[in-house]
């Protein structure tokens, strides 16, 4: 039994299965995380979150899927509280006849998830960590950002000014002086003064952890003792991704979904 982590898909759906294909992934026994943005900006997103929930049902708590920030704006859209926006592919998935089933399965998602594979511990995020959190904090601020996104008013998380943890899950990757996330997502070596990646920023949160995350295509891929970023830039005609968490074991497959939409 094996435990494969993937990078964003962005519905490249097509070569998400060429990746399990050469990955030789055995749904009868290994485990499989993703670590969120399944959706958009690719061109099926349906077919994804089809196969995704499916598959849940089918390995139940072997497969993992943590949300990201594209996976978030598809269940604001949703909810009606969300506009499309220039680059969305997501209109097959919001007209489709099991759009609720589907929306509904993704506000199910965890925000982070936490595992002892191998002997060592992880913790599944899609963007960052505040730097400090202990995994108790990690834990509280998922689960309550969870009970709001699965609950009636819902959609009052999308309303706030200030989405903070929301903010810190989904979309960082660079702190200003302050300790605040900035909106840059260029490669680290170019970014303005003053701004540091997330995971250098100290206190380390979860030190006892190693911390496997996506969202930063700029950034590539990463494979540190402590750390593992997954976003290789799919969607954008780059390669996805998935390391085989037992031993760093890496497998690639190049974008074989139609012509991606560029930035």
């Amino acid at each position: 039994m094996a435990t494969w982590a993937i990078g964003d898909v962005h519905g490249c759906f097509r070569t998400l299965q060429a990746l399990l294909d050469r990955m030789e992934f055995d749904v009868r026994r290994d485990r499989l995380w993703m670590v969120g943005d399944l959706v958009n900006r690719g061109p099926r997103s349906h077919e994804t979150l089809r196969w995704a929930r499916a598959l849940d049902a089918e390995m139940s708590d072997r497969f993992r899927v943590v949300l990201g920030n594209h996976d978030l704006h598809l269940i604001a859209r949703h909810l009606g509280v969300a506009g499309e926006r220039p680059r969305d592919t997501l209109a097959k998935v919001l007209e489709a006849a099991d759009a609720r089933e589907l929306v509904d399965w993704l506000r199910r998602r965890p925000f982070v998830h936490f595992e002892r594979i191998a002997g060592r511990d992880y913790v599944l995020v899609h963007a960052g960590l505040r730097p400090g959190w202990a995994p108790e904090d990690v834990t509280k601020e998922g689960r309550r950002l969870e009970r709001k996104l699965q609950g009636p008013k819902a959609t009052r998380l999308f309303q706030r000014r200030n989405k903070g943890s929301l903010v810190t899950f989904t979309r960082m990757r660079m702190l200003d002086r302050k300790g605040e996330a900035h909106d840059y997502s260029g490669p680290p070596e170019d970014a303005p003064p003053g701004l540091r990646p997330w995971f250098r920023a100290g206190p380390r949160s979860c030190p006892e952890h190693t911390i496997v995350c996506g969202h930063w295509a700029a950034l590539g891929l990463q494979l540190e003792p402590d750390f593992i970023a997954l976003d290789t830039g799919c969607v954008w005609g780059g390669r996805l991704t998935a390391v085989r968490l037992d031993d760093r074991r890496v497998v690639q497959e190049v974008q074989s979904d139609s012509r991606p939409v560029h930035w």
